[in-house]
């Protein structure tokens, strides 16, 4: 899609000088604008309780540009940043958003139209009520008529702490805003190889009558990280691992494993149907049950980290099994895990085939068939097959076929999530990002099992970094 399709648009960015901003966004944007795939007439507004000036502003995403794209051309960065704009202002206090509502009209007038108007909240969660509060009194997240210039407000994770600060949290934005406006950023669902789960699942028609209980015995999904928590100590100390990628990533994945077929690819449709599986998650309510069917672990030194409590019992690994209840994959268990300072770097979801009884088996052996799909460090999928091997006996050996996705297509196809999040947002299409119902449905599953994890019914045990402690447990 070419720049002259897209409607004038400011793209306001609400702490827009910290770390998301450098890590994620102005690449990202970068990105777009080297593909010509933003608006003709564009702005980018950083807020931010920074004294800069607007040319300090626009030397400092220069600079993020040159670190993070180093191909990048000196004269097309130099045309980039003439998008960017800045005003100071802090989250709780009115005047700043006062001013920002001024720079907005202003720049409206300019191009003599109503442009469309982004909101990325790329702040500490603790601000997020402020925010939205700030946002919706100053009416900068008005329209300026049921005809012309929408507004849609773009909220990172972490939406809430449990399950009563979710709620509360939707409330309020339920008050505040339609829910059509409102963008949930999991930004694993921007990754080209969760984005092909659906394609890979429904438009391969041999995978239709093998994908359930009838063929499937269990499916594993895998986020292992092999770094420690790094300098997010004190964000992570008392948040952990399940709160921090279980309640999203992992059930998210869970979720476009075990959909049904939406029957088309609109948002509504595939939103609704990964609700439908995540309400259908079998929600462990017994310290009993939760002792039995989860495991949660600490890397040791893990108190020593900088920011960490020297006494914390925040668990950086967990490992818990589950079912859903649905007719298609009732008594399928689904393991879900996660950890930091493991072996290796590993997101991946595996689905065990069931060997069919009566069958042909040399040796009486029941060989089974696994599909591997790998979202992290190698895209691409692998999938296991028995073969002879040459000579007189029957003897059976494990081959794999195997999909790179890198090799396919060229790593340059392979973008970052955050460039098809921010153009999906700009488009208005919300396929990608997280609706309130999964979100519920997320923090229902996940909350009890914290709420016992804190009362210490599943005793927290400690590992050795760079181990995988529980695999094939």
């Amino acid at each position: 899609m070419k720049q002259e399709n897209l409607l004038p648009t400011i793209f306001v960015i609400l702490g827009a000088t910290g770390d998301l901003m450098r890590k994620k966004l102005a690449p990202a944007l970068f990105h777009l604008y080297s593909q010509e795939k933003l608006p003709k007439l564009f702005q980018v507004v950083g807020f931010s309780r920074d004294q800069l000036s607007e040319q300090q502003f626009r030397d400092m995403v220069a600079a993020i540009v040159r670190e993070k794209v180093p191909n990048a051309q000196q004269e097309q960065v130099d045309s980039f940043v003439r998008f960017f704009a800045y005003q100071q202002g802090l989250f709780e206090e009115e005047q700043g958003y006062a001013a920002l509502a001024e720079k907005l009209g202003m720049q409206d007038g300019q191009w003599n139209v109503c442009a469309n108007k982004l909101f990325y909240i790329a702040a500490s969660p603790q601000f997020y009520e402020t925010i939205f509060r700030k946002l919706a009194t100053s009416k900068l997240t008005e329209p300026c008529s049921p005809q012309e210039g929408w507004t849609r407000v773009i909220v990172e994770k972490p939406f809430g702490k449990d399950l009563k600060g979710a709620q509360e949290l939707d409330r309020l934005l339920g008050k505040l805003f339609k829910e059509e406006q409102i963008y949930r950023i999991d930004h694993y669902l921007g990754k080209e190889t969760v984005q092909n789960i659906l394609a890979f699942r429904f438009s391969n028609s041999f995978l239709q009558d093998s994908w359930g209980n009838k063929a499937i015995e269990r499916i594993s999904i895998a986020l292992l990280e092999k770094e420690g928590v790094g300098e997010r100590g004190a964000f992570y100390d008392g948040i952990g691992a399940l709160r921090d990628v279980g309640q999203n990533h992992v059930l998210q994945l869970l979720a476009l494993f075990c959909m049904e077929n939406p029957g088309n690819f609109e948002a509504d449709l595939v939103r609704k149907n990964r609700a439908a599986i995540l309400r259908s998650l079998n929600i462990l309510k017994s310290n009993r049950d939760i002792a039995a069917k989860t495991k949660r672990g600490q890397y040791k030194g893990y108190t020593q980290e900088r920011g960490v409590d020297a006494h914390s019992q925040t668990e950086t690994y967990f490992r818990i099994e589950t079912y859903l209840d649905t007719k298609n994959w009732k008594e399928v268990p689904i393991v879900l895990e996660s950890g930091k300072a493991m072996l290796q770097d590993r997101v991946e979801v595996t689905v065990t085939f069931r060997h069919q009884t009566p069958c042909l088996c040399p040796e009486g052996v029941h060989y089974q068939n696994e599909l591997h799909y790998q979202i992290q460090p190698k895209e691409g999928i692998r999938i296991s097959f028995w073969v002879k091997k040459p000579g007189a006996e029957m003897v059976l050996e494990k081959k794999d076929f195997t999909f790179d996705y890198k090799q396919a297509f060229g790593e340059t196809e392979i973008a970052d999530a955050y460039v098809r999040l921010l153009y999906s947002v700009i488009r208005g299409d919300q396929t990608l990002f997280v609706s309130t119902e999964e979100i519920m449905a997320e923090w229902e599953f996940v909350d009890p099992i914290v709420r016992s994890w804190q009362n210490n019914a599943t005793p927290l045990e400690i590992y050795e970094k760079n181990t995988t402690p529980w695999e094939n447990t």
